[in-house]
């Protein structure tokens, strides 16, 4: 019998717990956590009818260590899916130690407030030593490395979509198709259009803050930094057509640097529309993605939290989405002595994912990753102890669950690569 904690009851979280219930033989109970338990009740009656998963709920604020150890203490799981906040990975992490019980989440830590001086003195040594200055970054998860290990516990890190299945891909070809990969390009395409002049397709203050970053990627050993968007590359794309995308920095390079280090360069492009880019661009002019607060009607506020405030909410943006994605890899490199290119990825309806979950294709492609991850922990197949991102797993076992639970992957020998 497994027993799992689901922390977060937002668009990703929805879509993960609806796939666990049609996986009731494994995920036999579950319990859905968010700091707005009205929201897992209404999951929950939702799901009631329809799965033998006996679905429990419960109030947690994820940023206090003492109350997600007080639930995990009295919920008992076999695993914690940390589907919140990047913010409160440290924090959950921490609860999961202290308690005994494996972890694992979607994307790596940030912190919320980046002018916290303990914070800003590690961020600004790390910039200077790894040549990257994006916010977010696996350093603070992989010092819990030792402290996994020891405990005999998992830490899955960033089993979403992007990061975790294009690492599950890289790992798929360099045990299937290449001997050496000389060239990684992930590229993630939403060619989904939602009808509103300006809206994210997940939590705005994450992704606004991820793609106005400095871009980065990785080259013969060392990052290069360029200035945010400067670099565009033109892509048609199966199933949606050609689209501009733009190299952005990107958490998975950084583990792929290090768990496949013979790679010459490693590179991550996001398609945007130049709408998207024009509202962003006023946005941040005008000082509104700024996390420093400010002082409005005697009243501190957080610039970016107010915009969060003003957009429409990702999670209703699945019932207006048409289109589809395609995300995947790219690769270069040798088999049996030969140069070789290669491409896997996947092709996701919007509308498709609307009528079966009641999300957008981001959503639906970050929760089933999630879901399918957590089989892998609780089945046995994924055992390693310590902090693991994906690529350090056997990828067949995963990459067979994504294709029954709704994300197939396509190859092709010879794709167009980017110049």
């Amino acid at each position: 019998m497994s027993r799992v904690l689901v922390i977060g009851c937002g668009g990703v979280a929805s879509v993960a717990i609806q796939k666990c219930c049609q996986a009731s033989e494994v995920f036999q109970e579950l319990c859905i956590a968010s700091r707005t338990k009205a929201k897992c009740d209404s999951l929950a009656e939702k799901l009631s009818k329809k799965t033998k998963t006996r679905i429990t709920t419960a109030q947690v604020d994820a940023d206090d260590v003492q109350q997600v150890i007080h639930l995990i203490n009295d919920y008992k799981p076999d695993l914690v899916m940390n589907i919140a906040l990047p913010y409160q990975d440290l924090t959950i992490m921490d609860a999961c130690l202290a308690c005994k019980v494996n972890y694992m989440d979607t994307a790596n830590y940030e912190p919320e407030d980046t002018d916290d001086p303990e914070w800003r003195a590690v961020y600004e040594k790390r910039c200077q030593e790894k040549g990257f200055s994006a916010y977010f970054d696996y350093s603070w998860q992989w010092n819990y490395r030792e402290k996994f290990e020891k405990a005999g516990l998992t830490a899955l890190l960033g089993c979403g979509f992007d990061p975790g299945v294009t690492q599950a891909y890289c790992a798929y070809a360099l045990k299937h198709e290449f001997d050496t990969i000389d060239t990684i390009d992930i590229l993630d395409c939403n060619g989904g259009d939602h009808g509103y002049p300006f809206a994210t397709n997940f939590n705005p203050e994450v992704n606004l803050r991820e793609v106005s970053a400095p871009g980065s990627y990785w080259e013969n050993g060392h990052w290069v930094e360029i200035p945010p968007m400067s670099i565009r590359r033109e892509y048609d794309f199966d199933s949606v057509g050609k689209k501009d995308m733009y190299l952005l920095h990107h958490e998975e390079i950084e583990s792929l640097a290090e768990n496949i280090p013979d790679v010459q360069r490693i590179r991550f492009f996001m398609t945007f529309g130049q709408s998207y880019l024009t509202h962003m661009k006023c946005l941040e002019n005008v000082g509104m993605l700024s996390t420093t607060p400010v002082l409005f009607e005697g009243k501190e506020i957080v610039p970016i939290k107010f915009l969060k405030a003003l957009l429409p909410d990702p999670a209703t943006l699945g019932e207006r989405t048409h289109g589809k994605t395609n995300i995947g890899c790219i690769f270069t490199g040798k088999k049996d002595g030969r140069k070789k290119i290669y491409s896997i990825y996947n092709v996701c309806d919007h509308q498709e994912c609307y009528q079966e979950v009641g999300s957008q294709a981001i959503s639906y492609t970050t929760g089933v990753p999630a879901m399918c991850g957590a089989l892998m922990l609780l089945s046995g197949k994924w055992n390693m102890t310590g902090v693991h991102t994906v690529e350090e797993f056997d990828p067949d076992p995963f990459l067979e669950a994504l294709c029954q639970y709704g994300l197939p992957y396509r190859e092709n020998h010879s794709p167009e690569i980017v110049d």
